[in-house]
């Protein structure tokens, strides 16, 4: 695996991200491993083990398999229209939880950079009035359901919503109880609360660029970004106002837990059956390939099929990626700003499968 340290250190190096951290494992043991950098560039506290990343919207996937969960304890089905579960449902009658899943809804997807607020603010933000208005202002559908691919951010935060009213519980707490601690996730290593300081990786954006003077148009500099450190400008600690679409914060080797629980067969976390249901691309109602199964993108890399999500946004970047007939996943994070999915596991996942196949 020369070839991927060569490339991973490259990022650090080559002043491309101050920490990356890159994991490939099977079901029960790591195969791979890099880390690197800097969680902290001002202090120079290098990144280990330990150091918490925000995991922007693979929380997505914690979302969907919560909401397959219900639906194997027959609580919900997939196909049912939302507002038989959410009366309030504001996009119409005709919208099924599978849709939202499957990001075919047709629900607007404004840019959720400036949807963030300050640590001091989180005891008295309420998430209800915030999201009625965003759904105010964006309250037309861009296509009729499954029409065609159309990822939403506030598709999964109505998601969240449906998963409070039919389980009984706070979405956080769903998800701690069904899906962390069943992984065998602690408290420690991935929740929804910003870990201590020294903990967490701060998240950094590229300081002379074009992308840093767009953040000004897209969000409050002033209140969310500190001063700069060299190259770089620092992220204040904030949480993104969407928790089912984005909240989650935890380091590397807890996501390498989930995404093992998740390769096992008979997972503690989910039937055979529904897992196979998590894994199946969607089609529209032409019959197109829409590249996205319920939550996880789909690919293929050297003629391996692969299920993949990626989390960015302001001072952070991950992928997790898992290969299902190989039995194998990937995961990598940065303490950088990421704005699209970069498939960047493709260039580091081949080495390993060119090796595999080789060696069979």
């Amino acid at each position: 695996m020369n070839e991927v340290d060569t490339i991973l250190r490259k990022q650090i190096d080559g002043g491309l991200s101050p920490s990356v951290h890159y994991i490939i494992f099977n079901e029960n043991k790591v195969i791979h491993k890099f880390l690197g950098g800097f969680a902290h560039l001002k202090n120079q506290k290098k990144t280990s083990e330990n150091t918490a990343y925000h995991l922007f919207s693979i929380t997505k996937t914690f979302t969907a398999l919560a909401i397959l969960q219900l639906a194997e304890q027959e609580k919900l089905h997939i196909d049912q229209f939302v507002k038989e579960h959410l009366p309030e449902f504001p996009y119409g009658s005709e919208i099924t939880i599978r849709q939202l899943m499957s990001h075919s809804a047709g629900i607007p997807n404004p840019i959720p950079l400036s949807w963030i607020h300050l640590p001091e603010e989180h005891q008295s933000f309420d998430s209800t009035t915030f999201f009625n208005h965003i759904y105010a202002k964006n309250s037309r559908v861009k296509a009729r359901p499954n029409e065609k691919f159309g990822y939403s951010n506030l598709g999964y935060v109505l998601l969240g919503q449906l998963i409070e009213k039919v389980s009984g519980l706070p979405y956080e707490e769903y998800i701690n109880i069904h899906i962390l601690k069943p992984s065998g996730i602690m408290e420690t290593e991935m929740g929804f609360t910003i870990p201590h300081s020294e903990q967490c990786a701060k998240g950094y954006h590229k300081r002379f660029g074009f992308s840093n003077l767009i953040l000004g148009f897209l969000m409050d500099k002033s209140k969310f970004m500190a001063k700069p450190e060299g190259k770089w400008v620092p992220f204040k600690e904030n949480y993104v106002n969407g928790t089912a679409y984005g909240g989650l914060i935890g380091t590397p080797y807890s996501l390498v837990k989930y995404a093992q629980a998740l390769l096992k067969p008979n997972s503690q976390l989910i039937s055979d059956d529904y897992k196979q249901m998590l894994f199946t691309e969607n089609f529209t109602n032409q019959n197109k390939a829409t590249g996205m199964c319920l939550s996880w993108f789909t690919g293929e890399l050297n003629g391996h099929r692969y299920v993949t999500h990626a989390g960015g946004g302001g001072g952070y970047y991950c992928e997790i990626r898992l290969y299902p007939e190989k039995g194998i996943g990937s995961v990598i994070l940065f303490n950088r700003s990421g704005m699209r999915d970069e498939r960047f596991l493709d260039k580091l996942d081949e080495h390993f499968l060119k090796n595999r196949n080789r060696a069979s």
